[in-house]
């Protein structure tokens, strides 16, 4: 891609002005999941955001678990985005923190907002709160227990504390207006009781503090500059300014929106990938299909492609969609110089040269990649039993079809022109062998110039042919339904995935998961590092050859 002065976004715009005027003399970013499912291509925006930013003015990134709910918390999903994140390349170095670890200071933090005369214990139920609160045209009403005295409210929520209440029983909330405009202004829960045990912090606290509560004194604790996040809290945001002004911290954090990534026709909310993951419906949360980090990683994605991805996107206001073909489009970019071309048949049918010697090998060359000479070359066993694709040959042809047919002649892609002479078939009529003559003149890099075909279709030696499974891809989602049907169940595509079982060449043999590989006119293939064995292979179809995406162009 050409090299283009790139704009500042917003949010560079944003820091450099607080540089520039002393708010800050530093960039402190963190980027803080909740532990209760795997990312997905959406956080990888905001992952790559954050680092970038550090790493841009040079400042530090820290990484946080935000685990203030155990309900929904496990630590298999704390190890599988550790490794996400460490995989796309963000760098958080020694600053891995746990929200959890700063519960005494919230516990502290709380007691603060008491005695300050801005947080009281209620005792009204979630739903008693619900119907206080007010609606968006009109105001709520205040809490009976709003005016508690310091003494009592200190007495009760050290009784929260202390297991004397069940879940649900008391709530302690913030004490600022029932009146303002923002709903989550209106006395909002900052701690609930929860007698859960946490994955981290076991059976130690029966309280847990509320996101919107929490969030901002992490920030603060961490040194945080610029709390970065997405556009569904800038709602949230006078809530977070109010927590780090009431606690009077010394450099308090900013909150700067910006808007979600959002692929079109795939599944992305948690939820409904659990579900999909509960049914059966993909093998796990790293299902080639989905789009979790985890996912698209095992499908044979790469971090640089994902980074591509990012860039394309930009950082903006304004909510959009982007067509799942830029992130293919950036993945074929990303590969295409840089990964071997090898041939695989992936529906194989029998080729003999009738007039090739019987036992006779030889090993011809063939370059890795056409466009990177650096990739080398391998030599190929060519024999007188090959496989070829089972569409490479036609019976009768249709106009412009220039493969193989009876009498036509091909190149036998680093090898031979082939003519074919006949064909055999089993007795439900299909065709299970093709019989052809080579020309020996014919060889490749000969410097044969006596005729020209139209054809060259890819082979594989079947003395020598490697098998293996591969899985084709298709969009989980029918496309020309959309996502959700009425009643919010999912237009699941039953053609999402199909199972071949195709002939490699000798060299694929032994490859390891994750290792990559284009196959000559069948697309970008990856080895499964679930399923995988080195007996066994198993690849995975990162994504077709072509493609009619454009990328768009820049104003």
């Amino acid at each position: 891609m050409e090299n283009t002065t790139v704009s500042k976004n917003f949010i560079e715009i944003e820091i450099e002005k607080d540089l520039a005027e002393g708010v800050y003399d530093t960039v402190h970013t963190r980027f803080p999941p909740e532990p209760n499912g795997y990312l997905h291509i959406g956080h990888a925006k905001s992952i790559l955001l954050n680092y970038g930013l550090a790493k841009k003015y040079n400042g530090k990134f820290n990484m946080r678990f935000d685990d203030t709910n155990p309900t929904k918390e496990k630590v298999e999903f704390v190890e599988a985005i550790k490794k996400d994140i460490q995989w796309l390349g963000a760098d958080w170095e020694d600053r891995l923190f746990f929200a959890s670890d700063y519960f005494p200071q919230m516990y502290e933090a709380a007691v603060k907002l008491i005695k300050k005369g801005k947080a009281y214990v209620c005792d009204l139920s979630a739903e008693e709160i619900r119907e206080y609160r007010g609606t968006l045209t009109e105001p709520g009403k205040d809490s009976p227990y709003r005016n508690r005295s310091v003494e009592e409210n200190l007495e009760l929520f050290e009784n929260m504390k202390n297991g004397v209440y069940g879940d649900g029983e008391k709530v302690l909330r913030a004490k600022i207006d029932m009146s303002s405009p923002n709903m989550n202004m209106r006395d909002p829960v900052i701690y609930r009781v929860a007698h859960m045990t946490h994955h981290n912090t076991g059976d130690k606290w029966c309280i847990y503090p509320m996101y919107d509560f929490a969030h901002p004194i992490e920030d603060a604790i961490e040194g945080i500059t610029h709390s970065i996040c997405t556009l569904e809290f800038e709602d949230h945001r006078p809530l977070y300014d109010w927590v780090v002004r009431e606690l009077e911290y010394p450099h308090p954090p900013r909150q700067i929106e910006f808007a979600k990534l959002y692929l079109t026709n795939v599944v992305t909310g948690k939820r409904y990938i659990k579900k999909l993951v509960e049914e059966g419906v993909v093998d796990g949360w790293d299902d080639p299909r989905l789009v979790s980090i985890a996912a698209l990683r095992r499908r044979g994605f790469t971090p640089e492609s994902i980074q591509m991805f990012v860039d394309l996107c930009g950082v903006s206001k304004s909510q959009s969609s982007v067509d799942y073909a830029m992130l293919e489009y950036c993945i074929r970019e990303d590969l295409k110089m840089k990964r071997s071309r090898m041939m695989a048949v992936l529906d194989p049918i029998k080729l003999v040269i009738d007039n090739y010697p019987e036992g006779q090998v030889e090993y011809l060359d063939a370059a890795n990649n056409l466009e990177n000479e650096e990739l080398g070359s391998r030599k190929i066993p060519f024999c007188r039993e090959l496989y070829i694709e089972r569409d490479d040959f036609m019976e009768e042809p249709p106009k412009k079809y220039f493969r193989l047919f009876p009498g036509n002649e091909v190149r036998l892609m680093h090898a031979y022109f082939v003519k074919c002479e006949s064909f055999v078939k089993d007795e439900n009529g299909k065709v299970v062998e093709v019989h052809c003559t080579y020309d020996p003149e014919t060889k490749a890099g000969s410097g044969f110039t006596g005729r020209k075909v139209k054809g060259t279709i890819h082979w594989v030696p079947a003395p020598y042919a490697v098998d293996a499974e591969v899985r084709l891809y298709e969009n989980l989602i029918d496309e020309e339904k959309g996502v959700y049907n009425e009643d919010g169940s999912m237009n699941i595509n039953p053609n999402s995935l199909t199972v071949t079982q195709a002939k490699v060449e000798p060299a694929l043999a032994g490859s390891e998961a994750y290792e990559s590989f284009q196959f000559v006119r069948n697309g970008f293939f990856c080895v499964d590092a679930k399923d995988s064995r080195p007996d066994a292979l198993v690849f995975n179809r990162i994504v077709s050859l072509k493609s009619s995406f454009k990328l768009p162009k820049q104003n």
